[in-house]
């Protein structure tokens, strides 16, 4: 389906849940249930009583063939919320070799830049230690800067 197969304020809508929507990060898990309650020794029904109870605390989403942890669930987790940014200065020669390793990473962005730093790397912040450490492991990775989002004021 393409736009022009939608009607104006079908668009209209979408255009807007695009402009009111908030980027996430999403982890899902796609392991059967009944596969969930044996590996944690309760019956499937117990898993399905505390999946419940889970949904309604938002710290899940769940669907036929997937659990999604919320942000809120990552958070109370891990500590850690929110996204962080990380510049980058190259060294010339080995740009294009650190490009082709930051696309296989769990990253939001990456960004090519002009000015002080070559790349700026936009990352949920619970993945952050993760990333910072394959990153200083790659060789032509001069300096890295890491900011932390503190607020998104729009």
């Amino acid at each position: 389906m393409d736009s022009g197969t939608l009607t104006e304020k079908q668009f209209e809508l979408l255009n807007y849940f695009f402009k009111k929507s908030q980027p996430i990060r999403v982890y899902t898990v796609t392991e059967t249930q009944s596969s969930i309650a044996k590996n944690l020794g309760i019956t499937r029904q117990a898993l399905n009583m505390h999946l419940k109870k889970l949904r309604e605390h938002g710290l899940i989403r769940t669907g036929r063939g997937f659990i999604d942890l919320t942000e809120k669930a990552v958070q109370m987790i891990s500590g850690q919320s929110g996204t962080a940014l990380i510049m980058l200065k190259l060294e010339p020669q080995k740009r294009l070799h650190i490009y082709s390793i930051l696309r296989e990473m769990p990253l939001e962005k990456v960004y090519r830049v002009t000015g002080e730093y070559d790349v700026v790397i936009h990352v949920s912040q619970s993945l952050l230690d993760q990333v910072l450490n394959k990153i200083n492991t790659l060789e032509g990775v001069r300096e890295t800067k890491t900011y932390i989002v503190i607020e998104t004021l729009k």
